[in-house]
């Protein structure tokens, strides 16, 4: 449907001999109430009498007459036509010489040649139908139009400008480029003959206003260009006309002897022929500009809407006298609310053309005040490309007027310096970079030839460090690094001057920085240091690594020599002067990680690594920190390459300092494990901070030679004995142990190993783990936690995929966990992990940071559920533990619904029939734990019954669409025939009476049960019930049998519906045996969770509660047929829950993580309205209030 209200087809082009082309009219004077007669020159259609016919055919011979004259026409036109079309679309040949030809045909019969472009454009919209030379001479606008319409294909709804493939691909510029060469080279006379534009205008008018849109999309494209063309020539008749009036003000200046009155008759006499032009052309743009863009910038199509924008755009930029006014750009300022992506990114790119040239500020001063509020709201845009250019802009609006916007406007930009979008954070960054880093001061001048400290960047880089502190996300230094790295790569590469600011002293009347701020510029260099050395954006932005150019390769390599050659001596300096601070020591030591090992020998370096290996052994005796000592050994293991010289000096430290860790350690052990005695907290504390050191260092390298297994057995295995060993001890043996295996595991894959090795190992392995499970049951939850997610690693480790790719030999490693050891995993997560969130558990330090511990408490019990459901996954234990998983799904859907999701789906493509399996066990666990804690004359309204019946829905859903790959698992789920096993021969006997509960729960999966609380929809009831089935196809034979199947069943049970009903009190189904006291798997037996057994859970309970719940737990075979999807619906749910559901059956990715938590963070959902509806696309709140 189009938005604007029809015009005329038959457009009246009024030649306005007084009324000019002011850049102060508005252009809306549809009706035509400013036009006069002026010369008599008028065009309707471009038709002209017989008279005119005569005279405008053959160059004012005789006009072409007869029959056949006509029929050879109308035949040679479409051949004609055709080459016109066909040459445009492959976009091959020269466009001038096109043109040309065109232009010779049109000298030489112009009825004919108009006739021919006519029908181009009737072919570009994508019409088989032909103008004939009949209808062009005798029908109007409208009936052509109308006949036109009639030849379209409507099984297609392609046209050219929207079809595919390579032929294609460029003929929307071949169709464009075609309008303005034509226009270029008709501009000295063709033009001005009243008829080919004219006819052209009212052609293209009539044929935007039409329906089809195919018609419309393609008019409104040429008419834009059309006039793109014209303001082009009107743009050089006003530069001929300017000039022409210079030349005759100066010769009428000049002396009377000297003065040429011939030269001042021609200069008026030209000036007079270029003033009549120009108002042609202004008269021309004002008929295309009112009868194409004022109404077609608001068409429903946003293509056409984007079209109008771009090229208003143009003509304001291209003439700016005549078009950059408020009455043109109030179209582009209302448009930035259109509800499409792609209009807004035309408005946008539209005005930076205009802002990017200062001398047309004062031209857009009003615009900007009166818009500049919206332009700021879309940096917070739900599209990115168009958050870009609006961040773009308004780095313009900055360059142009820095008063213009406030201190506010400013902030809103600057945290998109952290968004995890890379585009909008670069824009973001180069906005400020303009605002806060180009400007220098004069008395800087001087200072360019000096170097740190002193340099220019050093009041720079002060400000760098403040805007990171003022900002609030210290973890997010890299993210600003990469977002100004385009635009301030000489300032984040002036490393010489960090270096200075951290080392030397301030100079007299500087003030120096603060703890805090030296904190902030070594977090800051190092970010730097690594976007240099890796050439790549930091980890969330970007899909990889790409492929660097030479030049590229270049840069990094000269970065690298530069950093190293740098920091090789000043980093011991550095760590010896900050060597007490943990976080300080902890990003300095990063930096060797990006050295050129090298230059170490090649410089002479060596003296400089010996003080950097001392201040690292220095440090790592000073601090028990975790992240200072893991630091430390990274360092290490970055300069123990064996591809460098420097290897046997670096290792020689290395084992020297692990030698002396090593035997502190045995000989603290020993004091620390006599017997009678009680160890005092200093002993544990060293014992504990040696410990850690190892650990850290075993982490990165490989430690087997000192044997620290034996000595962390003992430790671990008296902590089980006394129970008294403290928790950090205990914690960081287990790591360390966990370390020594996979360390030897290592040393035997990569190396061929005696099978005394491998004994050894698994002898290790299997004791460790036993040491494992007995610290499972610890009363320290950090211990069990430790010892939980270290167990699920080994068993992962040493499960059966140990052996794949061709390593059969580790078969004696395989490790299974046996049923006290799954049942003892499982129980930690029910525990653990399926908790309430502890609401009592407030901070110290106020709500932020409460909120902080909670999130990062339920980020470590998402890992710890993560662990175990990949031991699930991977079939390291058996798939029916997955039950007590999966029955808690939906009461914690927030917090772990994506990770029991994914176990479902991973766990269906490995057993469809066994996962299917499990689904029933966890829904016969929970109405099993309802019915012992309820009995059986539970409510079925109570949320807990209620809960049930949604959590079997969503199982149903998670099924999805394709039934081929389902068939089995719901052929199962539907399997009811194993109720005649439970029959006796009497039972057959008295088929009135006791079949009837098996009849019943038959009709309920067929037809759909009569209970009030849930409905199962068949497909034979689901055609008329319910507004998501889709049309039926025809049945097949099969399916006529399962339908006849269906409808005995309904009609046998309907017979005995009154007795079931009055015997419900007293009858029992066949199925009657004892109820099973436990509700869940952790506590059984494998054996008695085979899938046969664990599939059936049957318990007594009267006939009244036993067919309902029965009924939720399967669904009738009918439900997947080969044009329907599976419709399960329950009365009681609202149709917006049905939504939910079924988006969430279709995986929808609903997360989208865009900036990095800040208080300040503006929420993308805070944009302001668009001013749009979906039936006139713009709100008429927005086009009738005054702009200005």
């Amino acid at each position: 449907m189009i938005a604007a209200p029809e015009i005329p087809t038959d457009f009246n082009l009024l030649q306005e001999s007084e009324t000019h082309f002011s850049s102060d009219t508005d252009f809306e004077d549809i009706e035509g109430k400013n036009q006069k007669q002026g010369k008599g020159k008028t065009c309707k259609k471009g038709k002209k009498g017989p008279a005119e016919k005569g005279k405008g055919g053959n160059g004012g011979g005789k006009p072409p007459s007869g029959p056949n004259r006509m029929n050879g026409h109308h035949q040679q036109n479409g051949v004609e036509n055709m080459m016109l079309f066909e040459v445009v679309k492959m976009g091959k040949s020269a466009m001038q010489s096109v043109v040309d030809d065109w232009i010779e045909s049109y000298k030489h019969d112009r009825d004919i040649a108009l006739l021919d472009l006519i029908n181009f454009f009737i072919q570009c919209s994508g019409c088989k139908g032909v103008v004939t030379a009949e209808m062009f001479r005798h029908m109007q606008n409208s009936e052509i139009i109308r006949k036109m319409t009639e030849e379209f294909d409507e099984d297609s709804g392609d046209y050219p400008l929207t079809m595919a493939g390579p032929q294609w691909k460029k003929f929307k510029s071949s169709f464009c480029e075609f309008i303005g060469v034509l226009v270029r080279q008709c501009q000295y006379s063709i033009i001005y003959d009243e008829y080919m534009m004219d006819t052209v205008i009212s052609l293209l008018t009539g044929l935007s206003d039409s329906q089809v849109r195919a018609f419309r999309h393609t008019s409104t494209l040429a008419a834009m260009k059309l006039m793109t063309a014209l303001v082009n020539v009107a743009l050089n008749l006003s530069i001929n006309m300017d000039n022409t009036q210079r030349q005759y003000e100066a010769e009428r200046n000049k002396m009377i002897g000297k003065r040429a009155n011939e030269r001042l008759e021609l200069l008026l006499q030209k000036r007079k022929e270029l003033q009549e032009n120009q108002d042609e052309i202004e008269n021309m743009m004002n008929a295309i500009f009112k009868g194409v863009f004022v109404h077609r910038y608001r068409d429903a199509i946003a293509e056409i809407r984007a079209i109008c924008i771009e090229e208003i755009g143009i003509w304001m930029k291209m003439y700016s006298d005549a078009f950059l006014n408020d009455s043109y750009l109030k179209y582009v300022g209302w448009t930035m609310h259109d509800k499409q992506g792609e209009v807004r990114l035309k408005c946008l790119t539209a005005l930076q053309g205009l802002y990017y040239n200062k001398e047309l500020n004062s031209k857009l001063e009003l615009f900007t005040s009166r818009f500049k509020d919206r332009i700021v709201s879309m940096t917070l845009d739900k599209e990115y490309d168009v958050a870009v250019q609006a961040i773009k802009l308004l780095t313009l609006v900055l360059q142009s007027s820095e008063e213009v916007l406030t201190a506010e406007d400013c902030e809103n930009v600057y945290h998109l310096v952290y968004s995890a979008h890379r585009p909008v954070a670069v824009a973001a960054g180069e906005f400020l970079y303009k605002k806060l880093f180009s400007r220098r001061d004069p008395e800087e001048d001087g200072m360019m030839k000096r170097r740190g400290r002193q340099g220019p960047n050093a009041n720079l880089v002060k400000t760098l460090v403040f805007f990171f502190l003022e900002s609030e996300l210290h973890e997010h230094a890299a993210y600003l690094v990469d977002s100004m790295w385009d635009c301030a790569t000489e300032l984040l590469k002036d490393w010489e001057c960090m270096n200075s600011l951290l080392l030397e002293e301030p100079l007299s009347g500087e003030e120096a920085l603060t703890d805090r701020q030296e904190s902030a510029l070594i977090e800051i260099m190092l970010c730097t240091i690594r976007q240099a050395a890796e050439c790549h954006p930091p980890v969330g932005r970007g899909t990889g690594k790409r492929v660097l150019t030479a030049k590229e390769k270049k840069t990094q390599l000269d970065d690298r020599t530069k950093i190293t050659e740098l920091f090789a001596v000043a980093l011991p300096q550095l760590l010896a002067k900050y060597s007490v601070d943990a976080e300080k020591v902890t990003n300095l030591l990063q930096l060797p990680q990006y050295f050129d090992l090298e230059i170490y020998t090649t410089g002479r370096l060596e003296k400089h690594l010996d003080a950097l290996l001392r201040q690292i052994r220095n440090i790592v005796e000073k601090h028990t920190d975790t992240d200072v000592l893991e630091a430390c050994s990274k360092t290490y293991h970055a300069l123990c390459n064996e591809e460098f010289t420097i290897f046997n000096r670096v290792d020689i430290s290395r084992s020297q300092l692990i030698d002396e860790l090593a035997d502190k350690f045995n000989r603290l052990l020993e004091d620390f494990l006599q017997e009678g005695e009680e160890p005092d907290e200093d002993d544990a504390y060293q014992v504990l901070s040696t410990l850690k050191r190892i650990t850290a260092f075993h982490n990165a390298h490989d430690l087997s030679k000192w044997d620290l297994f034996a000595c962390n057995y003992k430790l671990l295995k008296t902590g089980i004995e006394n129970g008294d060993m403290p928790e950090q001890i205990v914690i960081h043996a287990l790591q360390c142990t966990h370390y020594v295996i996979l360390w030897q595991l290592a040393k035997i894959t990569e190396s061929s190993s005696t099978k005394e090795d491998l004994l050894r190992l698994k002898k290790q392995m299997r004791v460790f783990c036993q040491i494992c499970q007995h610290y499972l049951t610890n009363v320290n939850t950090t211990v069990k936690e430790q010892a939980f997610t270290i167990l699920c690693d080994i068993l992962m480790i040493f499960s059966h995929q140990i052996m794949s790719g061709g390593r059969d030999m580790l078969e004696p490693l395989v490790y299974t966990p046996d049923s006290s050891l799954q049942s003892e995993l499982l129980s930690f997560i029910l525990d653990h992990v399926f908790i309430e969130q502890d609401d009592d558990n407030n901070s110290a330090d106020g709500q932020q940071e409460d909120e902080a511990s909670k999130i990062e408490a339920l980020h470590k019990r998402r890992n710890l559920l993560a662990a175990f459901c990949k031991l699930i996954v991977y079939t390291v234990v058996e798939m029916n533990t997955a039950a007590d998983i999966f029955k808690q799904y939906m009461k914690y859907y927030n917090d772990y619904g994506d990770i029991i999701k994914e176990t479902m789906s991973k766990t269906r493509q490995i057993d469809k029939i066994q996962c299917a399996k499990t689904l029933i066990l966890s829904l016969q666990q929970l109405f099993n734990e309802m019915i012992q804690e309820n009995g059986y004359n539970f409510d079925r309204s109570s949320s807990t019954f209620s809960g049930i019946k949604e959590l079997a829905r969503r199982f149903a859903l998670t099924f999805g669409l394709d039934q081929l790959k389902t068939r089995e698992a719901i052929a199962m789920l539907h399997k009811y025939v194993y109720l005649e096993k439970f029959m006796t021969f009497q039972m057959s006997l008295r088929r009135e009476d006791v079949w009837l509960p098996l009849m019943s729960y038959r009709n309920s999966l067929l037809a759909g049960g009569d209970d009030d609380t849930m409905s199962v929809i068949s497909g034979i009831s689901s055609r008329g019930s319910t507004v998501r089935s889709k049309k039926s196809k025809p049945s097949t034979g099969k399916r006529k049998v399962v339908e006849g199947m269906q409808l005995s069943l309904t009609e046998e049970s309907s017979s005995s519906d009154s007795m079931w009903l009055s015997r419900e009190q007293t009858l029992h189904t066949p199925v009657m045996m004892q109820t099973p006291q436990l509700t869940s798997t952790i506590m059984r037996e494998p054996k008695r969770l085979r899938p046969e057994d664990s599939f059936m859970s049957v318990y007594p309970m009267q006939t009244e509660h036993h067919q309902t719940p029965l009924d939720y737990n399967r669904r009738g075979t009918s439900l997947m047929e080969d044009d329907e999807e599976p419709i399960v619906e329950d009365v009681m749910m609202s149709s917006e829950g049905r939504i939910e559901d079924l988006n969430e059956g279709m995986d929808f990715d609903t997360m989208d993580i865009d900036l990095p938590p800040s208080k300040n963070r503006r929420e993308r959902t805070e944009l302001k309205p668009d001013f749009f509806d979906p039936a006139s696309i713009m709100d008429e709140s927005v086009l009738g209030v005054s702009m200005f």
